[in-house]
């Protein structure tokens, strides 16, 4: 009964966040995942999704591991992609449509399954010899610091921001399906006379640009955070 007890006292106490999506893409996709979600066979559920996201991820990974020795694998790298936009962007929405949210359980399944994917598609990267272990490390190490400063911003401020300025995941993918194509075509860049790794050029520049913006949401929101507190706590005159 003390079980039943404290699971209901967790659930009238949880709320869910408000979401944030300013992301080039974010109208175009919301009316298309909602068409989608109203029109989904009624034996397609959101852990069904979920789990062919997580799986075309991990297939990803694999397939650029394979492009070390045939760079045509990179086309099932772009079919893997488009499959785990499916299965991650689908799943809530589906789950709303049909009025079936579980918002404690889908936010920390899907966040975990973004971290375990995450990490499937930088050790593929790392071993199809586009570009170097550093740099997928690199990226890897920064999507988990902004990972990491989303999920507790969306516990302190109850506001879950899924892009960043006007990036968010699925721009991503098309820059991750773009140099794919790029790299069908050759896996150099030429910079300033250098030969370069397009990978490593690409990967570089997202590591930085991701561990800056870790740090500057991090600085906002902890102003933000410092402000809204210092005002509770000061004593009334």
């Amino acid at each position: 009964m003390s079980t039943q007890v404290t699971l209901a006292q967790n659930e009238a106490r949880f709320k869910s966040a408000h979401r944030v999506n300013q992301s080039l893409t974010a109208q175009i996709e919301k009316r298309a995942l909602q068409w989608m979600a109203q029109h989904a066979p009624r034996w397609v559920s959101s852990d069904q999704l979920t789990l062919l996201g997580l799986g075309a991820q991990m297939a990803a990974g694999v397939g650029y591991a394979l492009s070390r020795y045939d760079r045509r694998a990179l086309l099932l790298v772009i079919v893997c992609v488009a499959l785990n936009w499916l299965g991650d962007s689908l799943d809530g929405t589906l789950a709303r449509v049909r009025h079936q949210e579980r918002p404690r359980y889908g936010f920390y399944v899907d966040h975990m399954v973004d971290i375990f994917g995450a990490v499937a598609l930088m050790c593929g990267l790392g071993a199809s010899g586009l570009l170097h272990w550093p740099v997928a490390m690199a990226m890897l190490i920064a999507f988990l610091l902004l990972s990491a400063e989303s999920y507790l911003a969306t516990y302190t401020l109850s506001r879950f921001e899924l892009s960043q300025g006007i990036f968010g995941p699925t721009e991503i993918r098309i820059l991750l399906v773009m140099g794919n194509l790029a790299a069908l075509r050759s896996p150099f860049s030429t910079v300033f006379g250098h030969r370069l790794l397009l990978f490593d050029l690409g990967g570089t520049t997202a590591a930085l640009g991701m561990a800056a913006m870790a740090i500057a949401v991090t600085a906002r929101h902890t102003a933000q955070l410092y402000r809204q507190e210092t005002r509770k706590s000061e004593p009334l005159k």
